[in-house]
């Protein structure tokens, strides 16, 4: 019942999809010969379930909009064009399959509002996520569905809400609730510089605290290398550690990017991730190869993710092999 569950949003969005034959990236439509024979009712009823698909994302926006100006105005009554856009988010229905875990099926939101009566340096977040990975600012490229690696969705995702508050450009502080009316705190620090012309480099501290573990601390390296306006290189690095634990908890990826146009890019990298101070520094390692392409309009996302992983347990005499694949749906509001 609950694999049931979890497959209806991801039908629901996959539904308007399976009748949406007729445009590029860029939304432009594209008539086709064949397809210019189709009836004036099958038409209709294709561009209805477009219109449907818009209707959705307005929907999404529209409910949380009307929340992030109610919020806003508790604290004062400075008006504010009607036209600009208070919250952004994401919804992402994802599938992966592991051939040490089985099938899997989830979804995750994230959503943030803009507050401009206060001073527009604070924002409302709120959202569904992996829990740890919500706390410790773990960046998206380490997390457990890009990493292809299964979770229960009642145990490890977790509802949030929260207030955040800009003190400067590169600084915000940012406290929130999760389930069970559980609070957490982080304070962050971004920074970001150019060491040559083709070369970027991006540093991200995060300190935070909950009960259960402590006072921890997140840091992230990135570092990137064009090529070409196309093709470039990237190493990703993270590392946590807190109160609950002595051991630093590390991961790290190697790959190449390329793009092809603005919405559509392939992604080849080499993984690895361990921890200090175990019986086994390095829990697993491996290679994963990710297409990321608009499935319509600008908007509507597709990744396709396909790796091969060779994860180890301390009670494991030597390492296991396994294939492992993901799909994810991800409309922008």
């Amino acid at each position: 019942m609950s694999m049931r569950r979890n497959l209806l949003p991801l039908c629901l969005l996959l539904a308007p999809l399976a009748v949406q034959a007729e445009e590029d990236i860029g939304g432009d439509v594209v008539r086709s010969p064949i397809r210019s024979t189709i009836g004036k009712d099958a038409r209709s009823e294709r561009e209805w379930r477009i219109e449907w698909l818009h209707d959705t994302r307005e929907n999404l926006r529209d409910f949380f909009e009307g929340v992030g100006r109610t919020v806003d105005g508790w604290f004062g009554d400075v008006q504010h064009e009607e036209e600009r856009r208070l919250v952004n988010g994401r919804l992402i229905v994802n599938t992966l399959w592991r051939r040490d875990d089985g099938f899997q099926t989830g979804v995750n939101f994230r959503g943030k509002f803009d507050l401009p009566n206060l001073e527009n340096k604070a924002y409302l977040y709120f959202g569904q996520d992996n829990e740890r990975e919500l706390v410790t600012d773990q960046p998206d490229e380490f997390s457990r569905r890009q990493r292809l690696l299964s979770e229960q969705q009642d145990e490890d995702q977790t509802f949030f809400a929260g207030l955040g508050y800009a003190l400067r450009e590169n600084i915000d502080l940012r406290g929130g609730i999760k389930g069970g009316l559980k609070p957490f705190v982080q304070a962050r620090y971004k920074y970001a510089w150019l060491p040559g012309e083709h070369n970027q480099v991006e540093f991200r501290e995060t300190l935070f605290w909950q009960s259960s573990e402590g006072v921890g601390l997140t840091t992230s390296l990135n570092y990137r290398h064009d090529f070409t306006p196309t093709v470039d290189f990237r190493w990703r690095n993270s590392a946590t550690v807190s109160q609950s634990t002595d051991a630093l908890a590390w991961q790290s990826s190697l790959g190449t990017y390329v793009r092809f146009g603005l919405q559509r890019q392939v992604s080849l990298e080499a993984l690895i991730r361990g921890e200090t101070g175990s019986t086994l520094p390095v829990a697993e390692y491996g290679v994963r190869a990710i297409y990321r392409t608009a499935l319509y309009e600008n908007w509507l996302l597709g990744d396709f993710i396909v790796g091969h992983f060779w994860p180890r347990d301390e009670n494991d005499t030597e390492r296991d092999k396994s294939w492992a694949a993901g799909m994810g749906i991800e409309i922008n509001f």
